[in-house]
């Protein structure tokens, strides 16, 4: 499942993924956190079987199927937060942790990325 990038919206529509069985199951709705200025802690698993987006004991947990490497696995998690929160994808802005499974994001107002 090699998808380009930006393109997990355009697969997995607002808030399903499909699984290998192609039936859809629900992704965390995290609309509540686009507030302009929040600031998003997240825990990414590259090179993960399905991709998905959970919330576990209250931590925000991104799985993505692609390799971590040249930013690739960050890139396909900021589109997969972009998604569940319901906003561009260009709001979201890496605070840190470009080389870490934990990155935090901010979520810039709108118009100005």
């Amino acid at each position: 499942m090699a998808a380009a990038s930006g393109s997990f919206g355009a697969q997995f529509g607002a808030c399903l993924q499909p699984d290998r069985t192609g039936m859809s199951r629900p992704m965390a709705d995290l609309s509540h956190l686009a507030v302009p200025g929040a600031v998003i802690a997240v825990r990414v698993t590259p090179n993960a079987r399905r991709a998905g987006v959970t919330l576990v004991d209250g931590q925000i947990r991104i799985a993505v199927t692609t390799i971590a490497e040249d930013g690739r696995a960050t890139e396909a998690a900021r589109d997969a937060l972009a998604v569940v929160m319901g906003v561009a994808k260009t709001r979201l802005v890496l605070l840190r942790g470009a080389k870490s499974r934990d990155k935090v994001f901010c979520l810039n107002p709108a118009g100005r990325g």
